[in-house]
C-alpha cells in the first residue's frame, strides 16, 4: 500500500499559486477513518484536547477553551477557501471526533506541511498514520505539489515515528529554531522532515 511539523530557511517546495487555489472542499476517506470539514460539535472535545498535558507536552503551553475554538475557526475557514487544509477526523462507526490530520502553510515559510493532532485515547491505532497517507496522497496527487514537509521538536519521538512511518525522511543539516517561539526556550529546536513528490510516486 501507497504510504499515503523544523523547518528550514534553506527549504522552498514549489507550490504554485497556492495561496489563490480553490478546489471543492474535500472530504477524504480511508478503511477507518473519514477526514472531514470541521463542525460546531468539535469544539468541545477540541477544547478538552488542547487542554490535555500530554497531548501538548511538545508545544509551548496548553490553550484555553478561547483559543482553541479560533483555531477551529482558523481550520474552517481555511477548507472553505482551499478546500483543504488540518482536516477534523473521526473513525468510521466509531467516535464522530478523534483530532485532527491534514495540510497546511505555516505562518512563517511558503511551503506545505503535514500536522496532526489526536486526542489521547485515540493514541496507538495507527490512526495518525492512515489519516497521514490519504493527506499526502491529496498533496501529490490532486495539489501536484513538489515537497511536503512536517516538523515537531527533536524528543517528540512518537510523531517522529510516523513521520518515518509514513516515508518521510530527515537531514540533520536541515534542523531549525522555530521562529514562532521565542529564543532560549526549550522547545525552539525542531526536526524536519520531507517527502518530495518523486519519493512518493516509488512508494
Amino acid at each position: 500500500m501507497r504510504r499515503s511539523p523544523v523547518y528550514t530557511y534553506t527549504m522552498s517546495p514549489i507550490i504554485p499559486t497556492l495561496t489563490r487555489q480553490s478546489i471543492v472542499p474535500s472530504l477524504l476517506t480511508t478503511e477507518r477513518l473519514i477526514l472531514r470539514q470541521w463542525q460546531d460539535s468539535d469544539r468541545e472535545p477540541f477544547a478538552r484536547l488542547n487542554a490535555d498535558p500530554q497531548v501538548r507536552e511538545f508545544f509551548p503551553g496548553r490553550l484555553t477553551r478561547d483559543e482553541s475554538d479560533a483555531s477551529v475557526s482558523g481550520f474552517r475557514k481555511g477548507i472553505e477557501e482551499r478546500g483543504w487544509g488540518f482536516w477534523a477526523v473521526e473513525v468510521r462507526g466509531g467516535a464522530p471526533f478523534i483530532g485532527f490530520v491534514g495540510l497546511s502553510v505555516p505562518g512563517f515559510r511558503p511551503c506545505v506541511e503535514i500536522g496532526w493532532r489526536l486526542a489521547r485515547e485515540h493514541w496507538g491505532h495507527g490512526y495518525a498514520s492512515e489519516a497521514a497517507l490519504a493527506s499526502l496522497r491529496f498533496g501529490f496527487e490532486k495539489l501536484t505539489l513538489e515537497e511536503i514537509v512536517a516538523f515537531t521538536v527533536p524528543l517528540n519521538e512518537r510523531s517522529r515515528r510516523v513521520m518515518e512511518r509514513i516515508g518521510m525522511s530527515r537531514d540533520p543539516a536541515d534542523d531549525f529554531d522555530h521562529p514562532k517561539i521565542e529564543p532560549g526556550h526549550p522547545l525552539r529546536r525542531h526536526v524536519l522532515y520531507r517527502m518530495k513528490r518523486s519519493d512518493w510516486e516509488q512508494l
